[in-house]
């Protein structure tokens, strides 16, 4: 099949679009800004993260679990105010997901691993649903990546062919089981390679 067979981009949203919503270097800011114990935060934080990535307990609990198991002179709200001001956008790639979707007449979804809480601050803050038009994020489908299943509710969801996808990822663990179901995959480190790996399979601006 050509390559301007495509029809829909899947794409990744921490490390792609927007910095990481929950990951290391966020938890050690936290840590350091709020004095708390990193190596006792992260046991903690591994112990249940996937829980509330995948849906089954809000932010208010996990934060229970990993901060709020003592108490602070410091409160949940202070917290989640400190973890969402953090988020970034990577302008030049939204600008270049966006053009390729108007030029190419494309469908547009995320598939990220990601907390209720955090997607959705990350949803209105950076104006994402003007040109993503599906959300497959861990916590609404109750699968977290790698577990090939999310792929195929995305697939199920857009109603594409994995031949007719192309997905952008900056994990190549994830890139390497979107593969195996047959969907183009890219792994991302840059948007100049990447937009130049989009342009091999048809998609240039």
């Amino acid at each position: 099949m050509p390559p301007s067979a495509i029809t829909h981009i899947f794409t990744d949203l921490g490390g792609v679009l927007l910095t990481n919503g929950w990951d290391k270097s966020l938890r050690q800011a936290t840590a350091e800004h709020f004095r708390l114990d990193p190596v006792e935060m992260n046991e903690r934080h591994n112990l249940t993260y996937d829980t509330y990535e995948s849906g089954k307990m809000g932010l208010a609990a996990y934060l229970d679990r990993v901060v709020f198991y003592q108490p602070r002179d410091f409160t949940q709200e202070q917290v989640i105010d400190f973890m969402l001001g953090q988020a970034r956008a990577f302008p030049d790639m939204i600008e270049l997901v966006r053009r390729l979707k108007e030029k190419h007449r494309l469908k547009v979804a995320v598939v990220s691993n990601e907390g209720r809480e955090l997607t959705a601050d990350r949803i209105q803050r950076f104006r994402l649903a003007e040109f993503v038009d599906f959300f497959i994020v861990s916590c609404f489908v109750h699968f977290r990546k790698p577990d090939e299943d999310i792929f195929r509710i995305a697939l199920d969801i857009a109603q594409a062919s994995p031949d007719r996808v192309v997905y952008i990822e900056d994990r190549r663990m994830f890139v390497e089981v979107a593969a195996k179901l047959g969907i183009r995959s890219l792994w991302h480190r840059d948007t100049a390679s990447t937009a130049a790996a989009l342009a091999d399979l048809g998609l240039s601006l």
